[in-house]
């Protein structure tokens, strides 16, 4: 029999401080559960603003600890009250000073699974990212949540196609790609990296980018969220260029064994002549 999964993507505009942000993410997360959706996953650096246009250390106040920090606390108590996995794009603090873009992930009984830190960092005008977080040190983690395999992939590293094949080896269904991306500078990758990603990894994506011009700087962020499967399908629609929308969607994952039977990419890799690619 086929399993297949009702996923949801959130995409939103900054509201202009902390709180009503994660409020307006409670709801969503309370909008998708009611449609049935079974796991859900934020944009970057979800219950803030897009910081990073800016060189600025008064938003290192935006960091805190994970799972120990509030936030955390807060959405784990939400998962559970509903049923669903939530995937939680932050801003963590390890210690002072050691601080990273990461996504805290909970499972649908409200437990904490674990964390991904965003690996490949930007230092470009607009993404001043160096300026706030340390390259991550958590590799690509799988986790077992109550709906399946689920990996995460931050924005940036989407370009980087080593991260995307770690989390298919390690057995990923779903990969999610929360981002912060503008307008003009990758409008022409946005509807084809992610795609191939599930076409040469053979999983699902869940592609996720926030809304609207914030007061930090000039980015218009271009939403168009969406799920691809492993055919490079979009499944149902793209989300709006402008407005939020909750996207939600099923997924087959008897398509992934079709695929994968079909085209047998794991079974005819060659890892032993892809050691020169690391000393370069």
């Amino acid at each position: 029999m086929s399993r297949v999964i009702r996923a949801a993507v959130f995409q939103t505009a900054w509201t202009g401080d902390k709180e009503s942000m994660i409020q307006v993410h409670e709801q969503a997360a309370r909008d998708a559960a009611a449609q049935g959706a079974q796991v859900l996953c934020f944009q970057e650096l979800f219950y803030g603003p897009y910081f990073c246009q800016v060189q600025d250390p008064a938003f290192y106040e935006y960091a805190e600890q994970i799972p120990e920090g509030p936030i955390v606390r807060r959405f784990q108590a939400l998962a559970k009250e509903l049923g669903i996995v939530l995937v939680l794009p932050m801003y963590e603090e390890e210690q002072p000073g050691v601080l990273y873009n990461t996504a805290a992930v909970i499972d649908a009984d409200g437990s904490y699974l674990g964390k991904y830190r965003k690996t490949h960092i930007p230092q470009v005008r607009g993404f001043w990212e160096k300026f706030y977080f340390r390259p991550g040190n958590s590799g690509w983690p799988i986790f077992e949540t109550a709906v399946g395999k689920v990996g995460v992939y931050i924005c940036y590293d989407r370009h980087f196609p080593e991260g995307w094949r770690a989390l298919g080896l390690a057995g990923a269904e779903i990969v999610f790609n929360p981002s912060a991306t503008s307008r003009g500078l990758s409008g022409y990758l946005w509807q084809l990296e992610q795609p191939a990603a599930a076409v040469a990894n053979e999983y699902f994506v869940g592609a996720i980018n926030r809304v609207g011009v914030e007061e930090y700087g000039d980015n218009d962020f271009y939403g168009t969220s969406y799920f691809v499967d492993p055919e490079a399908q979009f499944v149902g629609e793209v989300a709006s260029d402008k407005e939020p929308e909750l996207v939600v969607r099923d997924l087959d994952m008897a398509k992934l064994r079709e695929v994968r039977d079909r085209w047998q990419f794991y079974r005819d890799r060659v890892p032993g002549t892809y050691g020169p690619l690391t000393d370069l």
